[in-house]
């Protein structure tokens, strides 16, 4: 039963997307539904899941080869009994079995359909045709299509592997508990097949999952397979095979033919396709048929030839890591000459920024070494090149053989360095003090300025530039400019100079460090960073030119911390410019790799854009969600904690709550010397906080706030910070009464504005600026801006504040046609308030959203419960839900 259970884990959507077509029958009618999967994928166990989880009796067959010649073979096992003769009847008689008594609708479940006789699927195909009207559902599971199956299946189910998730979830039903990242090399390894994860997890013993860098062999049935296919390959195609098992998939026909030692391969790759080993590319360039029998290719060489074949590859290849690692799989013992030459391999690959190369790399090294000390060092090295690659997952699994090491600068910066990275900003601060009072600068330069770097990147997420600055001086006077630890430090110290409100140093900072990297992993790196600078300096056409060219940490060998950075920067920008879908698809893309990786420091910010995305749509639900996602975990760090807080904030402005607005971001308001929390430019809270003292009628705290913002904005000269800070102001102005101050401010906010791409901005300032023309009685104006804030909104599909644009202009005057309205005369500011104290608005979020004082709200109440003849706000809403009369 546990292998029943196991096997249909991570098939929720398909399970519910099938039980829904089933549903649909009943409406509908008959139908059928092929169902394809590889061999081991969990078709079977899916059919199983299938008819357990719904409450209809379902017809079960499963099609053999050796049936394929017996007419009926299946129609048999569906009826249990002899079919009818003539494939007409046959089909009456299995809908007649199939649907109950009481017309639920029936199921009918066939396994391995591609073997099932020709009469067995005559008869299904002339059940769904003549009874077209009947709640029957067939599902028809194989491994390929037919022309016959897709003539019968109108729509197709196609089954993946399952990921890491599931078959983690997978192994704790097997009574194994995995490392999430032991999950995702399992998955990995065995293509996410649960059939090939499940042999693994029941011939390993517990010691084999500790560890993510153990080697994982093919299981036994799938070794049993393979050597059974290779007997039938002829010498040179078991040759070839084995070549192409020690080069590994990515090497050419050409390189496997040479290791193999034939001239003519083509012959060998026609027996391994024959024997269903490969699939073979436009370029005769062979391809498991799955990763597994690679693996288990390898086995059947045994460790003498294939340490012979590692040695002799590694002569045949001409990239030098490859030909490293060759020569270390044809080790087995340690050795001291080449764990060096690997290290040094390592290291160089690491400065240029290949840090999962240069992680496999010291892991190597480090098997080789025999003297303790460096064998440690090695592998601590290992472990942070994971970190720099962005394998968070990988590098938290080896945290505890990390721990049992003796202490060294080095150790504690590593492990400083994955506490960032998990948004555990205590930890990382002990670690890396600990690590910078232990650590020699002058016998040890290198891990100083190591050190040196990763308190960069402990100040950036703090939000401290001053500091950042300072430690990526250092870093650079400790390794050189152009080493991998000053090419860090530089690509990291322009966003320390922006939020310490320095952005044409930032800009400079940039374009030097720019020229230094070239074209290398390391430009990766860099320009993340000037596209976040770009973000940050109004310059968002160019930030996201920037930016999306290092989303994919594929590239160039980059890292997924640096990927997630640039998704998560270019997500703001897509929300800004005005394209929301595009901006949601971006955090998908942000979260998995936030999955995958186990790095937790850019999940707020992802997060954060999509609960601003939400509210414009009038996703409440969504965006509630995706608030509490920012929040979750969010304490360590400032880069988390301010988007965190600013999710919530939205929320609650956008439902009114502005005494809620002002606790939710009152913390940041202490914000201690050299934060970049006191930088408008770089985090956009101080007009949401402004505004929200503005509409509880604290004008004069408005005020002494608003001061030194504006001041820093305007020494900076950063536009959208002005105007966001003129749009609070000229909401104060309004407060006061005063029309000048409103039209100055208000109109400045839109000419900083002009030219800007950035749609939201101009959106808000503008029904920013109608709201409060139209309080001061300025309707004609009011009504112009009202209609292009409208507009706007509407343009970036932003339905909540297009509703609201809608509700001022009615508020103002802007009346419905005669025939639309009711027949008392309200005036356009009490049809505005009665609409929406009936949908259940408090007086003081009515106010809030009008832009009025609360007493105004009970000032028009009062006089809409005499002119409507009404007592309460039950009755008015029950007024307003009566459906009017036609004219």
């Amino acid at each position: 039963m546990l292998i029943e259970r196991a096997g249909c884990v991570g098939r929720e959507d398909e399970l519910v997307e099938l039980t829904s077509r089933l549903a649909r029958t009943r409406t509908s009618g008959s139908a059928a539904v092929l169902v394809l999967a590889d061999p081991g994928l969990g078709k079977t166990a899916l059919l199983r899941g299938l008819a357990d989880r719904v409450a209809t009796p379902s017809l079960k067959a499963r099609a053999g080869a050796w049936e394929q010649d017996s007419p009926g073979a299946v129609l048999r096992q569906l009826l249990g009994e002899i079919p009818p003769a003539d494939p007409v009847a046959a089909a009456d008689a299995l809908v007649a079995r199939a649907v109950g008594v009481d017309e639920e609708p029936g199921l009918v479940l066939v396994d391995d359909a591609d073997l099932a006789d020709t009469f067995s699927l005559q008869a299904i195909a002339s059940a769904l045709r003549r009874h077209r009207d009947a709640p029957v559902l067939v599902v028809l599971a194989a491994t390929r299509s037919t022309a016959f199956l897709g003539e019968i299946a109108a729509e197709t189910v196609r089954i993946e592997g399952l990921d890491a998730a599931a078959v983690g979830e997978l192994a704790s039903l097997r009574g194994r508990v995995l490392h999430p990242s032991m999950a995702e090399v399992l998955a990995r390894h065995t293509a996410g097949s649960p059939r090939d994860a499940v042999a693994l997890l029941d011939e390993l013993p517990p010691t084999r999952w500790a560890r993510p860098d153990t080697q994982l062999p093919a299981p036994v049935h799938v070794r049993d397979e393979v050597q059974l296919a290779l007997a039938g390959c002829g010498a040179d195609g078991r040759a070839l095979a084995e070549a192409f098992a020690i080069l590994g998939e990515d090497a050419s026909l050409g390189q496997a033919a040479a290791l193999a030692g034939l001239e003519d391969p083509l012959s060998a790759v026609d027996a391994l396709v024959a024997a269903g080993l490969v699939e073979t590319t436009r370029d005769h360039r062979p391809r498991w048929r799955t990763p597994l029998v690679g693996v288990a290719v390898l086995a059947t060489m045994g460790a003498r030839r294939a340490a012979d074949a590692h040695q002799r590859a590694a002569a045949i290849v001409d990239d030098e890591v490859r030909r490293a690692r060759h020569l270390v799989a044809a080790t087995p013992l340690p050795d001291a000459e080449l764990a060096e030459e690997v290290a040094r391999l390592a290291q160089r690959r690491g400065d240029e920024g290949a840090w999962a190369e240069a992680a496999a790399l010291y892991r190597d090294s480090s098997r080789l070494t025999e003297d303790p000390v460096r064998r440690d060092d090695r592998l601590i090295r290992s472990v942070d090149a994971l970190v720099a690659a962005g394998d968070g997952m990988g590098a938290a699994a080896l945290v505890p053989v990390v721990e049992s090491l003796r202490e060294t600068p080095l150790r504690d910066a590593v492990l400083a360095y994955l506490a960032i990275l998990r948004g555990r900003a205590t930890e990382a601060e002990v670690r890396l003090k600990r690590a910078w009072d232990i650590v020699n600068a002058d016998r040890e330069p290198e891990t100083a300025a190591l050190i040196a770097t990763r308190h960069v990147l402990h100040s950036l997420a703090l939000c401290r530039g001053d500091e950042l600055v300072t430690w990526a001086d250092r870093a650079i006077s400790l390794a050189g400019r152009d080493s991998a630890a000053g090419v860090e430090a530089a690509a990291i110290r322009g966003l320390g100079l922006a939020m310490a409100g320095r952005f044409g140093d930032a800009h400079e900072a940039y374009a030097l460090a720019a020229r230094r990297v070239g074209h290398s992993a390391q430009t990766q790196r860099v320009t993340m960073g000037r596209g976040w600078l770009g973000v940050l300096s109004d310059e968002p056409d160019e930030a996201r030119s920037r930016l999306e060219g290092v989303t994919d940490p594929r590239v160039l060998g980059g890292s997924t911390r640096i990927s997630m950075w640039a998704l998560a920067w270019l997500a703001r920008v897509q929300f800004l410019t005005g394209e929301g879908e595009a901006a949601l698809q971006t955090v998908a893309a942000g979260r998995a790799l936030a999955a995958e990786s186990g790095i937790a420091l850019v999940t707020p910010l992802l997060e954060w854009t999509a609960t601003e995305t939400h509210l414009l749509r009038g996703s409440w639900e969504e965006a509630a969600r995706t608030a509490r996602a920012a929040e979750i975990g969010a304490q360590g760090y400032e880069i988390m904690r301010v988007p965190a807080l600013l999710a919530r904030a939205h929320l609650a402005e956008a439902r009114s709550d502005f005494r809620a607005v002002l606790r939710i971001l009152e913390p940041l308001t202490q914000a201690p010397t050299g934060s970049a929390l006191a930088e408008p430019a770089i985090w956009p809270w101080a007009e949401t906080y402004a505004a929200a003292l503005i509409a509880e009628g604290r004008l004069d705290e408005a005020d002494d706030f608003l001061r030194p913002h504006e001041t820093r904005a305007h020494q900076e000269q950063h536009r959208s910070a002005q105007a966001r800070l003129a749009t609070a102001r000229g909401r104060w102005h309004g407060a006061r009464g005063d029309l000048a101050g409103v039209r100055d401010t208000f109109d400045r906010a839109l000419e900083l504005l002009d030219g800007l791409p950035l749609r939201y901005e101009r959106a808000r300032v503008t029904f920013a600026y109608g709201q409060a023309l139209r309080r001061a009685g300025q309707r004609r104006d009011a009504e112009a801006l009202l209609s292009s804030a409208r507009d706007l909104w509407d343009g970036l599909g932003a339905q909540t504040y297009v509703d609201a644009a809608q509700r001022e202009l009615r508020a103002g005057g802007v009346r419905a046609p005669r025939g639309q309205r009711g027949p008392v005369d309200l005036t356009p500011q009490e049809e505005t308030v009665a609409e929406m104290v009936a949908s259940g608005l408090s007086n003081r979020e009515v106010a809030a959203q009008l832009f009025v004082s609360p007493k105004t709200v009970q000032y028009h109440l009062t006089r809409i419960y005499a002119k409507l003849g009404v007592r309460s706000r039950t009755e008015l809403a029950a007024m307003a839900a009566e459906p009017t009369e036609e004219p």
